[in-house]
């Protein structure tokens, strides 16, 4: 079986994107297109649907405010031209937050998330390691980083730089707000603007910074209250 998909987007063009990626990939399918979420609930209470790409901004009702009203929902990739949003669709357990235009290479590694986090759906489809990992781009290579070997991100402007255990350094031109989204559900925390950490590694933490090591990571004051409720938590 191959994994069944609903597109949900107001936009056409962005619909006819999202076929043109899918129709590349042979474990996808496409069972159904919508122009908006009202039509969206009508598919899913007739038709099986694994992985929902859905638009945020559309006319009625968004797709935050949508999905927060399912009972039962498919895996979800939202697909959205605002970045505002991110933060708030941690809360709601997707699968990955895709930034228009959405280009073949970071909707290739959103499905792999996908596959990665519900399993192979049948024996055409590799399955995943146990390994935990995620692929960061640098420029025509795909670099395989085990999350644990991770310490810390910063962001350098266009660059981020993955500060690894063994003293690696990897530096790539992404987006801290995209690798914080591949980073979701794995123990990172983005504490400051320019910081993503690995929960694991702390080893102290004041009103203004984090401690890794001798590492001293500063938290953002815009970032303060809700760090000092996940460290608490943690």
């Amino acid at each position: 079986m191959k994994i069944k998909c609903l597109l949900v987007d107001d936009e056409p063009l962005a619909i006819s994107l999202l076929q043109n990626h899918i129709s590349k990939l042979d474990y996808l399918e496409v069972v159904g297109t919508c122009p908006n979420a009202l039509k969206a609930a009508e598919v899913l209470r007739t038709t099986a649907v694994d992985l929902m790409f859905l638009d945020i901004k559309m006319p009625q009702i968004t797709g935050i405010d949508f999905l927060k009203t399912l009972r039962n929902p498919p895996s979800v990739i939202f697909t959205t031209a605002y970045r505002e949003y991110a933060l708030e669709s941690y809360e709601l357990e997707i699968v990955d937050y895709l930034l228009k235009p959405i280009t073949f290479d970071r909707f290739f590694k959103a499905t792999d998330r996908y596959l990665r986090i519900s399993g192979p759906v049948n024996n055409k489809i590799i399955t995943p390691s146990q390994e935990d990992f995620i692929y960061i781009k640098n420029a025509s290579k795909f670099n395989k980083i085990n999350v644990d070997s991770i310490l810390y991100i910063e962001s350098v402007k266009d660059y981020i730089i993955v500060h690894q255990k063994d003293g690696v350094k990897l530096n790539a031109k992404y987006k801290i707000s995209d690798i914080e989204i591949e980073l979701q559900n794995k123990n990172f925390l983005r504490i400051h603007r320019s910081y993503i950490i690995n929960l694991k590694n702390i080893t102290a933490f004041t009103a203004y910074d984090v401690e890794i090591g001798a590492i001293e990571i500063p938290i953002g004051a815009s970032y303060k209250e809700y760090v000092f409720k996940m460290l608490k938590s943690n």
